[in-house]
């Protein structure tokens, strides 16, 4: 899928964001909103044969029911999900309209936050933007 959601100044500014946070651990990255996704990031050492568009309607679609499900829970507000495989974790960081979802290789629940709190900045700040 060829499209431009993005800038490309924006895709670099992600990408930058997540490989300061994971370094070497990212595998890919994808910005989604309602209506549809870029993959911004894939590692060279993978293949370009993933069915995104599956991946970005079940993920999407959680999100929204995590969100009203777990909405004035003592659990507080929804941050972000991890998703774990056997080969490598899938991490899914949303505001309302857009965020993105990240696979990574091994990295530590630090590493999680570190990539959660940073994504989210961005994403808070081309929110305010628009």
């Amino acid at each position: 899928m060829e499209n431009q959601l993005l800038p490309d100044e924006a895709k670099d500014r992600l990408t930058r964001t997540c490989r300061t946070a994971v370094g070497d651990s990212l595998r890919s990255l994808t910005y989604i909103n309602r209506f549809d996704y870029e993959q911004v990031y894939l590692r060279d050492d993978l293949e370009r044969d993933a069915d995104l568009n599956s991946f970005i309607g079940n993920e999407w679609h959680d999100f929204k029911m995590t969100q009203d499900a777990y909405r004035g829970s003592e659990l507080g507000d929804y941050r972000y999900t991890i998703r774990v495989f056997e080969n490598g974790y899938l991490v899914r960081i949303t505001i309302e309209d857009s965020g993105v979802f990240i696979t990574t290789d091994g990295i530590t629940m630090q590493d999680f936050e570190a990539l959660s709190q940073a994504v989210e900045g961005v994403l808070d700040e081309w929110a305010v933007a628009e």
